[in-house]
């Protein structure tokens, strides 16, 4: 059974074709700058080189028509004919308080998801536009759509729950959803398949730490508290996002700077940060490199960081009762050495003690902590398109 995994942005579409039969890669790709001048399509089928293909890509169709025809096509492709592809799976962001878990993409779940655009305005458009757009190119082919929020749905109401008039949530559904669900889902049962224990039995805090940061708790399997809130804004410092702040900041600086709220809400979203702080640059990399030249704000910017991933995890611990493995993943998780040794760095009284040397790896599933620490630390390299994946295989059937 092969799958098309696609995963849209604003201007971009990722994809990704599975063999289910043994989960491998086939094919993937980007197609970037869509609607934009300069569009062009990375592609990589299995086993060959990677090529990249400059062509105007007016809008997500366009892409996706780019994206089936290199698919198909007698020199960069894998497979004869669309029709092989038995189904497609898509990223969904925002499946508001409907969606529990991934779905059969259907008219009435179509009408759905634009109804929770609302609440994800910057995301829900483009995800609805390529599921449009693959069902228009591949007319009879099932697609499933697997939610960003989905996983968090276990979280309980005390804790989703925003401590403001109860009309809001009612009426705009102003509460928690979390995201990254995919991603904290699959490294959690990873992280149990490696350890050899159900992960029904563990009390699990995930780390995706990328340019976009968040942290759950994953007790028995099911999330019950998660930092990101009721958009990506909340939680962790992150590469441009502010993460939580005192909220009566936007109203001193909409004052005292004249802002509108859409450039307030810009800045809190593109300029804040890591970059906010060091002025320098929302990558990580960039960031080590200044600090080890003495740039103190590239320092700071970093130690707030880790500060803030730490003040979490003990949180998040004290939520569980306890906590028994520490997982980190995504792009700045799997690859940076240093910043997981200075987070987890005073754990000690949890009964975690790093291993220097397994630490010293880079998307690999690793254990990186000693054999005999009570809580064990743990590299697990995400994969969401897998996941995406699995759940298109099961619901199609």
């Amino acid at each position: 059974m092969k799958v098309l995994v696609v995963n849209c942005g604003s201007s971009s579409v990722k994809y990704q074709l599975l063999n289910m039969k043994d989960e491998s890669v086939m094919a993937r790709g980007l197609a970037e700058r869509v609607g934009i001048d300069g569009s062009r399509l990375k592609h990589q089928a299995q086993g060959k080189s990677e090529v990249i293909i400059e062509k105007a890509m007016p809008d997500h169709k366009a892409a996706l028509k780019i994206i089936t025809d290199v698919l198909v096509d007698e020199k960069n492709g894998v497979i004869k004919d669309t029709k092989e592809i038995a189904a497609v799976g898509h990223r969904v962001v925002h499946g508001g308080e409907k969606f529990s878990g991934s779905v059969k993409i259907t008219d009435e779940v179509m009408e759905t998801l634009r109804e929770c655009s609302d609440l994800a305005p910057l995301h829900n458009p483009p995800n609805i536009m390529g599921i449009e757009a693959c069902r228009q190119l591949m007319p009879g082919i099932p697609m499933a759509g697997t939610f960003d929020t989905a996983f968090h749905h276990t979280i309980p109401d005390y804790a989703y729950i925003y401590p403001l008039p109860y009309e809001y949530y009612k009426k705009y559904g102003v509460r928690k959803y979390g995201f990254h669900g995919t991603s904290h889902k699959y490294v959690a049962e990873k992280a149990a398949q490696v350890l050899g224990i159900p992960v029904e039995k563990l009390k699990i805090i995930t780390c995706h730490l990328g340019n976009g940061a968040s942290i759950t708790a994953v007790d028995g399997g099911k999330s019950v508290e998660t930092s990101m809130g009721f958009t990506p804004l909340e939680g962790l410092a992150m590469g441009t996002r502010c993460g939580s702040i005192d909220p009566a900041i936007t109203a001193f600086i909409v004052e005292k700077e004249k802002m509108t709220a859409e450039q307030v809400n810009n800045m809190l979203n593109k300029r804040s940060g890591v970059l906010g702080i060091s002025g320098i640059s929302s990558d990580f990399r960039d960031l080590e490199q200044a600090a080890q030249k003495g740039d103190k704000r590239a320092q700071l910017a970093i130690d707030v960081f880790a500060y803030k991933v730490r003040k979490f995890i003990g949180s998040y611990s004290a939520v569980m009762n306890g906590v028994d493995v520490i997982v980190f993943t995504a792009g700045l998780g799997e690859n940076s050495i240093s910043m997981r040794e200075k987070i987890c760095r005073g754990f000690e009284y949890l009964g975690l003690e790093l291993d220097v040397h397994a630490n010293n790896v880079r998307g690999k599933a690793t254990i990186i902590s000693k054999p005999n620490s009570k809580v064990k630390a743990m590299v697990v390299p995400t994969n969401e398109e897998l996941m995406i994946a699995r759940d298109t295989v099961r619901i199609i059937g």
